[in-house]
C-alpha cells in the first residue's frame, strides 16, 4: 500500500488536521450513539501523546452548502469532551494565528465542513484555505473516502498526509479480504435488489472462489434461471443480467451459491404461517433461505480461508426468517474464533443483521462505511485513499 500512518510522521510541535467522521444520531438534544466518536480517539490520542496538536475537521448531516444551526458541531462537543476525557475547543472560523495560539496539546474541532458549498465542490480555495491551518494532514474518515471534497481529497495534496488508526485498520481488513486474501475465498451478498449491486457483483465474481447470494437478490437469480418464485420481491427485468453474471462467474471459475431450498409464507410479517420448499408456489413470497441451502452455505464457509459479507440472507428483522442469516453469521463468528476463518463485512443491513445474531463481536473486522466499504468492493478507486498515496513528502 502506498499510503503513510501516524507512525510514519513526526508530530512533535506541529498541528495535525485530522479528518473524522463524527456524525452522530442525535436525539432529544443528544447525541444518542457515541460509537464513531470513540472510534477516533485513538488516533487522536496517539497524536497528542506525539507531542502535536490536533484540529478536526468533520462534517455534520447534510446542510447542503450552507449554515444550518440544527447542524451545528458545536452539538457534538459535550459527547466528544466526555468520550475524550478533556476539553475540546470549538471555533466557527479559525486562522492559523489563532491555533497558534492555542496550547501545544490542544483539540480543536472546526464547524461543519459543509456549511460552504466550496467543500463537496473540492474548491482549490478552502483545500488551500484548510492546508494554511496545519502542517500534516490525518485522514481518519473511511467512511467518507469515497467523496473528493475539500477536506477528504483536495488538502491530502498540499500537506503531507497519512491514515489514521481507524483508516488504516479498515484498509488493512479489506486488503486482506480481497487485495491479497488467503484462498480460498467466499463472499455473501445478500439484499433487496441485484439492480443497486451490479458493479460489486461483477467485481466479485472475478475476484472470490464461491459467492453467497442470498435475500431477494437470489429471487432475481432464480427466476432468470426459469425457476418459480411466486409474490416475492424479485427484479424480472434483471433476468439477463442475472444471467450474464453467472455466465462471468463460469467463466472465472467462480462458484455461485444460490438458495436450493426457502421458507416461504403467504404474509410479510413476524411469524407468519411458512413452510420450507423446493419451489416457491404461485400465491407464496420467498421470505429466507432453507435449511438444505444454509447446510451448503457451511460447507463453503468450512473450507474458506477469507470471508467477505454484504448483507442478510432473507428477511432478517422478521422472526422467523432470520434464521439462514443468524446460523451462517454464526458459524463464520465462530471459525474466526477458531483462528480458522479471515471475516470482514460492511454496510447498513450487514452490521444490524450481524448484531441480532450475536456474531458482530467475533468477526475479524466489521465496515461502518457503507458507500466506501461498497466502492470498495465494488472495485473502485476511493479519492481520499488515492490522495493519500500521491500526497507530497514531508
Amino acid at each position: 500500500m502506498g499510503w503513510k500512518t501516524l507512525d510514519d510522521m513526526s508530530f512533535a510541535g506541529k498541528t495535525a488536521l485530522v479528518r473524522v467522521d463524527i456524525n452522530v444520531p442525535f436525539e432529544n438534544g443528544q447525541v444518542s450513539d457515541d460509537t464513531r466518536i470513540r472510534a477516533v480517539l485513538p488516533t487522536i490520542r496517539d497524536i497528542l501523546a506525539a507531542g502535536g496538536k490536533v484540529v478536526l475537521l468533520a462534517h455534520f448531516g447534510r446542510p447542503k452548502g450552507k449554515p444550518v444551526p440544527e447542524m451545528s458541531l458545536s452539538h457534538v462537543v459535550p459527547a466528544l469532551n466526555a468520550a475524550l476525557g478533556r476539553e475540546v475547543i470549538f471555533v466557527e472560523k479559525p486562522s492559523r494565528d489563532w491555533i497558534d495560539c492555542q496550547p501545544a496539546d490542544a483539540v480543536i474541532l472546526v464547524e461543519n465542513t459543509r456549511f460552504t458549498p466550496m467543500e463537496e465542490a473540492n474548491d482549490p480555495r478552502m483545500a488551500q484555505f484548510l492546508a494554511s491551518l496545519g502542517d500534516i494532514y490525518v485522514n481518519d474518515a473511511f467512511s467518507a473516502a469515497h467523496r473528493a471534497h475539500a477536506s477528504t481529497e483536495g488538502v491530502a495534496h498540499l500537506l503531507p498526509s497519512c491514515a489514521g488508526r481507524l483508516m488504516a485498520a479498515e484498509l488493512g481488513a479489506l486488503e486482506a479480504a480481497l487485495g491479497h486474501p488467503q484462498r480460498p475465498v467466499v463472499a455473501v451478498v445478500g439484499g433487496a435488489k441485484v439492480s443497486t449491486k451490479l458493479d460489486l457483483l461483477g467485481n466479485l465474481v472475478s475476484k472470490v472462489d464461491h459467492l453467497v447470494i442470498g435475500g431477494g437478490m437470489a429471487n432475481t437469480f432464480l427466476a432468470a434461471q426459469g425457476k418459480p418464485v411466486g409474490k416475492s420481491l424479485a427484479e424480472h427485468d434483471l433476468a439477463p443480467t442475472a444471467r450474464e453474471i453467472l455466465a462471468k462467474a463460469k467463466a472465472t471459475g467462480c462458484q455461485i451459491i444460490l438458495p436450493v431450498d426457502q421458507v416461504v409464507a403467504r404474509d410479510f410479517r413476524a411469524n407468519a404461517p411458512h413452510e420450507v420448499v423446493i419451489d416457491c408456489p404461485d400465491d407464496a413470497m420467498i421470505l429466507d433461505a432453507g435449511p438444505q441451502s444454509v447446510a451448503a452455505i457451511a460447507a463453503v464457509f468450512e473450507r474458506a480461508k477469507t470471508l467477505i459479507w454484504n448483507g442478510p440472507l432473507g428477511a432478517f428483522e422478521l422472526e422467523p426468517f432470520d434464521a439462514a442469516t443468524n446460523a451462517a453469521a454464526r458459524q463464520a463468528a465462530e471459525l474466526t474464533r477458531a483462528g480458522a476463518l479471515v471475516s470482514v463485512a460492511g454496510g447498513g443491513d450487514t452490521v444490524a443483521a450481524l448484531n441480532r445474531a450475536g456474531a458482530a463481536a467475533d468477526f475479524s473486522y466489521i465496515s461502518t462505511a457503507g458507500g466506501a466499504f461498497l466502492e470498495w468492493m465494488e472495485g473502485k478507486e476511493l479519492p481520499g485513499v488515492k490522495a493519500l498515496e500521491t500526497a507530497p513528502e514531508g
